[in-house]
């Protein structure tokens, strides 16, 4: 039997949020583990964490990092990426004296990891280059697959696509209200994002909660084997790219509250240095042991 170094994180947690599930195996230099592995590990998560992250060190950088859902591996999990350096630079004496650091993901690149724990209680990662990919979905057919009037979804901002890590459909709505009284259905929506080549959707209103924040977005992930992610990386990369891209922020810190009626909002960081988007947050060790395989 084998056994390797396992946490369960969860990521961008703020005051009471309970923030957004992640396990992560830490790999020894001799250890390894075949994709058919790691895809078991994840199924047998499947409930419990959204994503698995498998984290090694590494001789060009300092780690690699590939991502699995209880579906499949996934592209990029910022959530997942959140959880795994913070708790491991909080960890590591030597790491947290680190003001960055460079870390290697396996479908998406290099990526650079920023620490501001000491400052802000919270890790930035770079999100990955930005594709513009645009969409001619009708908002009618977007409204139908969602499970929202096509009334409520606002015309002073567009329908998108942008891929920052995942394919994500971002869809503005008129209020708070009528974003959190969405409720799709999960197996209708994996279709939908399946067959329109979409891997999450980001639904967003400028108007918040707690006035500190910037916006509001609640992130429908089902292709990943799961209804709706409580607080995103890559979703909320999207986002800001978007932002940027209709002139409604300036690339200032911001922080955007994520999730829906049943829970206590999650908090992801957005900032920009020298052009790139950089989302951050903090994140809160749970579980920590021994995976055995």
């Amino acid at each position: 039997m084998r056994e390797y170094n396992y946490k369960k994180i969860d990521a961008f947690t703020s005051e009471k949020s309970l923030g957004n599930p992640a396990a992560c195996i830490y790999l020894d230099d001799n250890q390894t583990l075949t994709d058919e592995e790691t895809l078991n590990i994840a199924k047998q998560h499947k409930g419990f964490v959204s994503e698995v992250v498998y984290c090694k060190k590494s001789h060009k950088f300092q780690f690699e990092l590939t991502y699995y859902s209880s579906e499949c591996e996934v592209d990029f999990c910022g959530h997942g990426t959140i959880a795994c350096m913070y708790s491991l630079l909080k960890s590591t004496p030597q790491l947290l004296s680190l003001n960055e650091l460079v870390i290697h993901t396996r479908r998406k690149g290099a990526l650079k990891v920023y620490n501001k724990i000491t400052e802000q209680d919270a890790v930035y990662i770079s999100a990955p280059e930005p594709k513009f990919i645009g969409t001619k979905l009708s908002v009618e057919i977007i409204a139908e697959n969602i499970g929202l009037e096509s009334s409520n979804i606002s015309n002073q901002y567009p329908v998108d696509v942008i891929d920052a890590g995942l394919s994500t459909l971002i869809l503005p709505v008129e209020t708070l209200a009528a974003e959190l009284n969405l409720f799709p259905d999960e197996q209708s929506l994996k279709i939908f994002c399946m067959e329109n080549a979409i891997d999450i959707i980001l639904v967003f209103s400028m108007e918040v909660k707690n006035t500190r924040n910037f916006a509001h977005t609640r992130v429908f992930s089902p292709k990943f084997g799961y209804l709706e992610d409580p607080a995103t990386g890559s979703g909320n990369s999207a986002f800001g790219y978007y932002m940027l891209k209709n002139k409604m922020w300036t690339g200032n810190d911001i922080s955007i509250e994520q999730g829906g009626t049943s829970m206590e909002f999650n908090t992801v960081k957005l900032r920009t240095l020298n052009g790139t988007l950089l989302f951050g947050g903090s994140a809160t060790d749970r579980i920590t042991g021994k995976y055995y395989l």
